[in-house]
């Protein structure tokens, strides 16, 4: 796992989002961006953290940011996740691991004692001309916009 770290330039990206929508991290020039990874749609973890996310949104705008939600999941099972919380943000179905793999995210996971490989649970707070300003690897899921919005 080579993951992107502070100070790192993020390659140019594209997606497609839950609708289907191609989305590049070029659409973001001048904005902060948040880049949250998580291993799967509509499971507690995820569920907790992107609500959180939701909860705070206003807030998080206000500071600024714009949220990219992403995971392995495919655009049906992102729109179901999208729909049935009503996220304001749009979540990327990479499912060929592109944005995974340009944020160095995929790598060997331990549960319960078994070993396989996966979605690491990380966000990146990257700056207008795309250079990473923060790495969160210990995400609280139930009060991440709390660790996105302190300095």
């Amino acid at each position: 796992m080579n993951m992107l770290k502070v100070g790192d330039k993020v390659p140019d990206f594209s997606a497609n989002d839950q609708d289907g929508n191609t989305i590049n991290l070029k659409d973001y020039k001048g904005k902060a961006l948040v880049v949250f990874f998580y291993p799967k749609a509509d499971t507690p973890g995820c569920t907790a953290e992107a609500c959180n996310l939701r909860d705070n949104y206003k807030e998080l705008k206000n500071k600024g940011f714009e949220l990219l939600g992403v995971s392995a999941d495919s655009e049906k099972k992102q729109t179901n996740f999208k729909n049935k919380y009503n996220f304001p943000f749009p979540l990327l179905a990479d499912e060929d691991h592109t944005v995974i793999n340009t944020f160095g995210v995929w790598g060997p996971k331990k549960f319960m004692g078994r070993e396989y490989d996966g979605i690491h649970r990380t966000t990146f707070v990257i700056n207008g001309e795309g250079i990473v300003e923060k790495v969160i690897d210990k995400v609280k899921t139930k009060d991440h916009a709390a660790q996105l919005l302190e300095d």
